[in-house]
């Protein structure tokens, strides 16, 4: 009699199933460890070396190149303002302090900073270019700024502007608009006035006033520039002033007339 032999089980034992796969979990992470600490032990060393190359590129600025037209600023003024700077490392100098630094200057517009290897700072500056009088001490470039208060020269052609104190923008805005504009029918604006209550008042080079008050003035500059200009361009010796604040006209001041014989003799050729 035959007999068949019990069939064996191949399948792996729990047991061992559980033990294979824990040495390979295990190989694992030994292995990612292996792999992290060499990563890591790479970093901080090109960190070092990083760190070292630094040190030795960031030496002393020996050397700072002052460069811009030296017309309001003194240099020696710039020396002293970039003197804390001497000595701080080329890379680590902080060329933004350095920047305002210079800035606080007066007369200085804009600073451009920039870096020379292997230790130079190249400082650029421009200079404000005054433009109009603010009040009777005061500067303003060609953008409307005020950016200087409390000068003691101030270029006599320059046109005067005036106002309340933060009204800078608004009357240097009145003036850059008309400025041309009046220039085009024979007139020179020679100052603009914004007073307390808000009226505005404008005064050519030949003393002639433009007043214009505080309501509808842009209307009303239009109706100077168009009706009553060529009036002041041809007898600016005869007007005092002219006066806009009307719904619909204007008036004329006129001058004595010894003011205005005055003004004729001095204009006739001497023989």
């Amino acid at each position: 009699m035959l007999r068949l032999a019990p069939k064996r089980n191949r399948r792996k034992r729990p047991e061992k199933a559980g033990r294979e796969r824990l040495a390979r979990l295990e190989s694992l992470v030994q292995g990612g460890l292996k792999t992290a600490l060499g990563v890591a032990a790479f970093i901080a060393g090109t960190s070092v070396m990083l760190w070292g190359l630094l040190l030795a590129l960031d030496q002393p600025i020996e050397r700072v190149e002052l460069v811009g037209q030296f017309q309001r600023v003194a240099p020696v003024q710039l020396e002293t303002v970039v003197a804390p700077f001497r000595g701080s490392g080329f890379l680590s100098v902080d060329l933004e302090a350095m920047r305002k630094a210079v800035e606080s200057i007066p007369w200085i517009d804009r600073v451009r900073i920039e870096r020379r290897w292997p230790n130079t700072v190249r400082v650029a500056i421009t200079e404000h270019v005054p433009a109009a009088r603010w009040g009777e001490d005061g500067l303003m470039n060609t953008r409307g700024e005020l950016f200087l208060q409390g000068a003691r020269h101030i270029p006599p052609e320059l046109p005067q502007l005036i106002g309340p104190p933060g009204t800078e923008a608004q009357v240097a805005k009145l003036y850059l608009d008309t400025y041309p504009r009046l220039l085009a029918v024979g007139l020179r604006l020679a100052r603009v006035e914004l007073d307390p209550r808000g009226a505005w008042s404008l005064t050519m080079s030949n003393g002639v006033e433009v007043r214009l008050g505080r309501q509808d003035v842009p209307a009303r500059l239009e109706r100077f520039i168009q009706v009553a200009s060529p009036l002041v361009a041809a007898r600016s010796g005869e007007v005092r002033y002219v006066d806009l604040r009307y719904s619909n006209g204007f008036s004329v001041g006129w001058n004595p007339p010894a003011r205005v014989a005055q003004d004729v003799d001095s204009t006739t050729p001497g023989g």
